[in-house]
């Protein structure tokens, strides 16, 4: 034994289950929506239902609420907004929850990357690819990172933490899909398909990375039983 305590998972045990149905879900929503929409370049009719995305749809001061919000899914505010969680969770000794901010943000945004270029779904041009907005992806999946991380810290049960997941994804899906809409950078079903990437990606990435670190601990005190013996 090594005498140290085991390091607190970053997927709380009690939503697993939930969260592992939630990320399936999830991604069979991305996949249905990216089919429905692949190689177009028009709003669908969701998409109009909702608003007519292209053309802007909010003037100030609203559009500067809209464009400051945008800015935080934009590599410079991107960069300070994970630099500054992982700051706060070495500060509170949870080095798995800097690299569950870390890869959650990155794997977020890189699966975004990768289905937009298999949709091939535009918006203002050919080059312009817009589903799913990885904005929207961010913004939730560090939402999301944030609240699992809080979950655990908070030893809150399966109802509180699955209800403190689902709103924080809530609440950073929309403000950020509202951003990304007003300022017809995206259509609102990129919206819903950006927070469904998210949805999808970090219960798996959370998963992967206690699964990871759980291995490294394992190897490390069988180093130093055997060191003892």
């Amino acid at each position: 034994m090594t005498g140290r305590p085991a390091a607190p998972a970053v997927l709380p045990s009690p939503l697993r289950v939930w969260l592992g149905l939630l990320s399936a879900l999830a991604a069979l929503v991305v996949v249905v929506i990216g089919m429905q929409y692949a190689g177009h370049s028009e709003p669908g009719r969701v998409d109009r239902w909702f608003i007519d995305p292209t053309a802007d749809s909010v003037k100030p001061p609203w559009r500067n609420v809209a464009l400051a919000t945008d800015f935080w899914g934009e590599p410079a505010g991107a960069a300070l907004l994970v630099v500054g969680l992982v700051a706060g969770c070495l500060l509170l000794r949870r080095p798995r929850g800097a690299v569950l901010i870390v890869a959650a943000a990155a794997l977020a945004v890189g699966t975004t990357t990768v289905v937009k270029t298999l949709v091939g779904r535009t918006i203002h041009g050919d080059d312009n690819l817009s589903y799913p907005s990885g904005h929207t992806a961010f913004a939730t999946a560090l939402a999301v990172a944030v609240a699992l991380l809080a979950t655990g810290r908070l030893g809150l049960g399966r109802t509180a933490g699955l209800s403190l997941v689902l709103a924080a994804a809530l609440v950073a899906g929309a403000v950020m899909g509202w951003a990304q809409v007003s300022l017809s950078a995206h259509y609102p079903t990129d919206v819903l398909g950006g927070w469904c990437t998210a949805l999808a990606v970090v219960p798996v990435t959370a998963w992967l990375v206690d699964r990871t670190a759980d291995r490294r601990a394992d190897r490390t005190a069988d180093a130093g039983r055997r060191e003892t013996h």
